[in-house]
């Protein structure tokens, strides 16, 4: 057996893949899937074989955040202004900076990119994370492409070299040196395995025979197995500096694979469940949540199937770090620490609501809902499925329990007016402007509300998607002149509006120039018109603004029509700040 080092505190080590389902491990059966590494962790661990999450990347990662659901949290969609978290909103991280920890993040944060709400804003000492959804999306740094990546070191841009899993965890493993004798919770969020599907070919290689006619893709399963491969790298590094046995140390998911598994489930594994990412069926939610930690008598190999989720892991960790929950951290999850020590006291029987909807506005009560109880599923309001009979949800048995769904209709009836009555129900969150925490914000149109579906990708801007989404919520925190620049390129890029980049940043995308005539603005009752000039690289504008919350829309005219800015740069107008 390993040693422990003498701190009294457990490090707490949390990875979450992306977008890698119940299915997507040689562990749950993937016939397959080689991923001997994280294998072994599987056979020593405790997992909960009957753990949720949201079927999408920013709801989970808010509600592991806060112990909230997203509907409690404001977090609900991935894009559209609905994809940060709200300021002040207490975290799992300020939960354990406040108690004496030294917290990290490496890889994706996907609950804002702009003051209040970044890592190093939200509880993180330190922190190594691509901005937006996915490495390559229009809001990380232009040419983004899982090599030798452009990463932000707490809000500095910096260049890596190396595939991006390879870059969290020897970045992680390098922090870990650092600490000593400190105790550390680490947040290592991969982007993998997340589309685009890129990988190093040695990886992918061994599944290539497969792909077309038994899985959906090589190149996915090879993402995995560099996953596993960092993975047996990281615990052997812990167990040579006697970190092991007082780390707890947690592997899960986001949600639902992706392309592991089709919707008619003809290609790949999904461990006998219907539904992906996205989806309200079993295999877009239940996620795989391997957990061990040996001082804590949490190990062992052992299933436990309570109901359980995303909203726990704060309560959970807090009671098994001894820690106390102050009256600001009031979640939505239970303390799960008498399953995982497999103790014989019962927790109450729970229900867990699951609420998501791709825009600003609120989740509908019902459309697009999911009311989990036991082995029950009630999805939409219409369809009741009991998950333990038939776990591809094939058979609606609605109408022959009546009583069960009546019963879970209203508890989901209260969940939801309970929810109105916090302030992110109807309030979106805010890129706070004129603070020394961040000279210059940067807006661009992944995160803008509008009715369109919206576009999020680097080569959509380089093709010249037009696109009707312009409106930011932002909060004035100085009075005085502030200067907006809105262009097409992002900075890194420098080309001109009218014209396409002459650099190489990324060769392989599709370049088409556009030929809007003006720039408009709309902010604090100020509307501001100018004309876009040839070889223009930004059109600026000089405003004076007063203190407090205002919407802020801009969009390029072209032909009389109109579409939203790519890129905005707010900044105070002022040497000082």
């Amino acid at each position: 057996m390993v040693e422990s080092k003498s701190q009294s505190k457990p490090n707490v080590i949390l990875i979450l893949t992306d977008d890698q389902g119940i299915g997507d491990l040689g562990c749950h059966g993937n016939p397959w899937l080689k991923t001997p590494n994280i294998d072994t962790f599987y056979e020593e661990s405790v997992r909960l074989t009957d753990f949720h999450v949201s079927p999408l990347c920013t709801p989970t990662r808010a509600a592991i955040m806060t112990g909230k659901y997203p509907i409690n949290n404001g977090a609900w969609a991935t894009f559209k202004g609905r994809d940060a978290l709200s300021k002040n909103t207490p975290t799992i991280a300020n939960l354990f900076q406040e108690n004496g920890y030294t917290t990290a993040l490496f890889g994706k944060w996907h609950l804002g990119d702009n003051y209040p709400v970044r890592p190093t804003d939200s509880g993180f000492n330190f922190a190594i994370h691509h901005l937006a959804g996915g490495i390559g999306e229009l809001s990380d740094y232009w040419g983004n492409s899982y090599f030798d990546d452009v990463y932000y070191v707490n809000n500095e841009a910096k260049q890596f070299q190396g595939y991006c899993t390879d870059v969290w965890f020897e970045e992680s493993m390098k922090f870990i040196e650092k600490q000593e004798d400190n105790p550390f919770f680490i947040y290592l969020a991969l982007n993998a395995p997340h589309d685009p599907l890129i990988v190093d070919e040695k990886y992918a290689a061994p599944y290539k025979h497969l792909e077309g006619s038994e899985i959906i893709s090589a190149n996915l399963y090879g993402m995995i197995a560099n996953i596993d491969e960092n993975f047996g790298k990281l615990r052997q590094f812990l167990a040579e500096k006697k970190l092991t046995d007082n780390t707890i140390f947690i592997f899960m998911s986001d949600n639902g694979t992706r392309f592991g598994y089709s919707k008619d489930g003809k290609l790949g594994y999904n461990k006998g469940f219907r539904g992906i990412k996205g989806s309200k069926a079993e295999g877009g939610h239940r996620v795989p949540f391997f957990i061990q930690w040996k001082d804590g008598k949490i190990q062992g190999g052992k299933d436990q199937d309570f109901l359980s989720a995303h909203v726990d892991l704060l309560p959970t960790l807090a009671s098994l770090c001894g820690i106390d929950l102050s009256d600001k951290y009031q979640t939505d999850g239970v303390d799960l620490s008498p399953i995982l020590r497999d103790k014989k006291e019962n927790l109450d029987e729970r229900s867990i609501f699951i609420h998501h909807r791709q825009d600003w506005r609120p989740p509908h009560d019902l459309a697009q809902s999911c009311v989990l109880q036991n082995q029950w599923r009630l999805i939409n309001g219409k369809e009741l499925y009991d998950t333990s009979k038939d776990p591809l949800q094939k058979n609606n048995i609605v109408k022959e329990h009546r009583e069960l769904v009546n019963d879970l209709l209203s508890q989901n009836a209260s969940f939801i007016e309970s929810s109105k009555k916090h302030t992110v129900y109807n309030e979106l969150s805010t890129a706070i402007i004129g603070n020394k925490a961040q000279k210059e914000v940067k807006l661009t149109i992944q995160h803008a509300i509008g009715e369109d579906v919206g576009i999020w990708k680097c080569e959509q801007v380089a093709k010249g998607v037009k696109n009707k989404n312009n409106t930011h919520s932002l909060e004035i925190e100085k009075e005085g002149y502030y200067l907006i620049s809105c262009s097409r390129w992002p900075k890194e890029l420098a080309a001109p509006i009218l014209g396409s980049p002459t650099n190489n940043l990324n060769p392989h995308y599709s370049y088409k120039n556009i030929h809007p005539e003006k720039v408009r603005i709309r902010i604090a009752n100020q509307i501001i018109e100018k004309e876009i000039l040839e070889n223009q690289y930004a059109v600026s504008f000089r405003v004076y603004l007063e203190k407090g919350k205002t919407l802020f829309s801009n969009d390029f005219i072209e032909d009389g029509e109109t579409y939203g800015v790519y890129y905005t740069y707010i900044s105070y107008d002022d040497a000082e700040i």
